[in-house]
């Protein structure tokens, strides 16, 4: 005599056909998948705090410490509240998010020849976020901060990795960068 191995869950299935069952599941599916969705550490909830963007988009390059890499990512940290300290810098910055930036550039008195990504995929809020919680890190009491919508409006100037470079090299010129 062969043995059942239904659970006791199903039974309330017994007799109903596949696709009826699948019918009854129906009210519930949009529920679980929002809780997927809200487990997901991709979520704009999951990464509301520039520090966990920062940790997730920056610190490979510019490391965790905001120290970057010698001859290739340079160091962040004490340098990036002073340049958004100037209305030219905190438009600089808003476009080297945005649009990237590739080139060999001067950074608290060393060179560094890396490439810098745009992050086309982060929300305006996001990158400001990022902007805001490196400028926190500096010496500037209160740190300066940026808002969505002047990542909004870098978005919208037609830039590429070439032009930002150049707008670095004449901010620059005009406010010797840290």
């Amino acid at each position: 005599m062969p043995v059942s191995v239904l659970p006791a869950s199903r039974a309330p299935f017994r007799g109903v056909r596949p696709a009826s069952r699948f019918r009854r599941a129906l009210p519930v599916l949009p529920a679980f998948l929002a809780a997927i969705l809200a487990a997901s550490p991709w979520t704009a909830a999951r990464a509301a705090s520039g520090a966990e963007l920062y940790a997730q988009q920056c610190a490979m390059c510019h490391q965790a410490d905001l120290k970057g890499l010698a001859g290739q990512y340079p160091p962040l940290g004490g340098r990036v509240d002073k340049i958004m300290a100037t209305p030219e810098g905190r438009h600089y910055l808003a476009d080297l998010l945005t649009h990237g930036m590739s080139g060999p550039i001067q950074a608290g008195g060393a060179a560094f020849a890396g490439y810098m990504p745009a992050f086309k995929q982060l929300s305006d809020s996001d990158i400001a976020a990022i902007l805001d919680y490196v400028s926190d890190q500096g010496g500037t009491k209160p740190a300066p901060h940026l808002d969505a919508a002047e990542i909004a409006a870098a978005r919208g100037r037609p830039l590429n990795v070439r032009s930002v470079l150049e707008e670095r090299g004449a901010l620059d010129a005009a406010h010797k960068l840290p």
